[in-house]
């Protein structure tokens, strides 16, 4: 081959690449400019991890400020949204400490970085991600972050996947990177897979304890972990992404209903009976649910209309009741105070 034709055949892979690129952000831009009828007013304010009381959450409402953290009162969380000026794919924050998992385009490929901030949201440390955000969570006291990505698939109902999930220590910035690194007992006995994976960390307020998804051999666990000990022990099946109630008696959790389909069931699971109670929510919930308090429970569910935008939700967590809307194009939440 010529050294012309090389210098054409490269001129058009980089012209090809361009039109792509050009393609994908129109597109992007176009999903992001659909709006439905009730769409929140989101406006720039100042927003801190300090507030006593407030919902802060991931503004999915079309508009420069689609992604920014945003804050509302507990009073009137479809009201106007305080907007600021950092943007996540997920969130958490607890004790005027956040974790912001974050994502943008890269010269290559996307870059992926987990931002741990202070209650003004200035960037403490950042740590690179080894793939997709996936779930994110700050313990009790702030002390510890977690974050789960994607390493391989974009979805826990896929056929194949493959997740990475971090625990990092706020105070000293000691880097737990994969907690497959984790000693497991899984009922009762030592084990070793090649296949094991492990999604949704949920923390106790010991600063020591965690809950956490082990996925292997086509099963999921609930496992109950030790940070200092580097260790996990299974506890229940079929168990996805739980959530530890303030009280700490209870996990809230996603429970696939239908083997093999990307079907969850959101439940509660009492740790001490290790009794199930169903949900009244009966739409499929593929979120790692936050408790508002100790009775009632807040997740994402996709939105009516509105491609790659979800809409926050509320249930009791005893299983009477109904489902409830708590505020549309929103997702990640977090209770202050």
């Amino acid at each position: 081959m010529t050294r012309n034709r090389r210098l054409l055949i490269l001129a058009l892979a980089v012209l090809l690449l361009g039109s792509l690129g050009t393609v994908m952000v129109l597109r992007a831009a176009a999903r992001a400019g659909q709006t439905r009828e009730g769409d929140p007013t989101v406006a720039q304010g100042q927003v801190t991890l300090d507030h006593k009381d407030g919902l802060l959450f991931l503004n999915g409402a079309p508009g420069p400020h689609r992604g920014a953290l945003v804050s509302v009162p507990d009073r009137t969380p479809q009201g106007e949204r305080a907007a600021s000026e950092l943007t996540c794919r997920r969130f958490h924050a607890s004790a005027g400490t956040g974790v912001c998992l974050d994502s943008r385009p890269g010269a290559l490929a996307q870059d992926n970085q987990a931002r741990i901030v202070d209650s003004g949201l200035r960037t403490l440390h950042s740590f690179p991600l080894a793939g997709t955000p996936s779930r994110a969570r700050v313990s009790p006291s702030g002390h510890f972050a977690a974050w789960t990505v994607f390493v391989n698939g974009e979805s826990y109902g896929a056929a194949f996947f493959s997740t990475r999930t971090s625990i990092v220590d706020t105070r000293t910035w000691t880097l737990e990177p994969d907690l497959e690194k984790f000693s497991i007992e899984l009922d009762g006995r030592p084990y070793t897979s090649g296949d094991v994976n492990f999604w949704g960390v949920t923390f106790s307020r010991d600063d020591d304890t965690f809950y956490a998804t082990l996925g292997t051999a086509g099963q999921t666990y609930l496992v109950k972990g030790s940070i200092a000990r580097r260790s996990v022990t299974t506890l229940a099946r079929n168990v996805e992404c739980p959530s530890l109630s303030p009280d700490e008696t209870r996990v809230a959790y996603k429970k696939r209903v239908a083997r093999g389909a990307s079907l969850w069931r959101e439940h509660v699971l009492d740790l001490r009976t290790l009794r199930e109670q169903p949900l009244a929510e009966k739409r499929s919930v593929d979120d790692q649910a936050l408790w508002l308090d100790d009775r009632t429970l807040a997740y994402a569910l996709p939105a009516d209309g509105a491609p790659d935008t979800s809409d926050l939700w509320t249930v009791p967590a005893d299983g009477s009741g109904e489902a409830r809307l708590l505020t549309p194009a929103a997702s990640s939440p977090t209770r202050l105070g």
